[in-house]
């Protein structure tokens, strides 16, 4: 892998925000959820879709915090349009599990 220094880092935009609409998304490849998520401010509610069933309902996600890159360019996924990347890390099967601030934040703080 190979390093990165922190002008790079600088340009990712990274920001909390909370999900205010969940749905199931069945047309997905891999089992999905359908998220929109609220960053308030200038990005607003922004769209992701996300592989996350294995440990998420729909009604477990709507008011939770999360982690995101808000400046990837838009991703057209089936026919959904995914506007931000959720972040995650693996669990010991793979499965993902949702990164978000211990402590409820403002939303659309951007990660420093």
């Amino acid at each position: 892998m190979s390093k990165i220094g922190l002008a790079d880092f600088a340009k990712v935009e990274i920001h909390v925000g909370r999900i205010v609409q969940a749905e199931p998304y069945p047309e997905a490849r891999r089992p999905a959820h359908k998220l929109w998520i609220d960053f308030g401010g200038k990005l607003g509610v922004r769209k992701s879709s996300a592989q996350i069933t294995a440990h998420y309902s729909c009604a477990q996600l709507v008011g939770r915090q999360v982690i995101a890159v808000t400046n990837f360019p838009p991703r057209q996924i089936g026919k959904f349009m995914s506007e931000v990347l959720v972040l995650g890390v693996p669990d010991e099967d793979g499965e993902v599990v949702l990164l978000g601030p211990d402590s409820d934040v403002p939303d659309g703080g951007r990660m420093f």
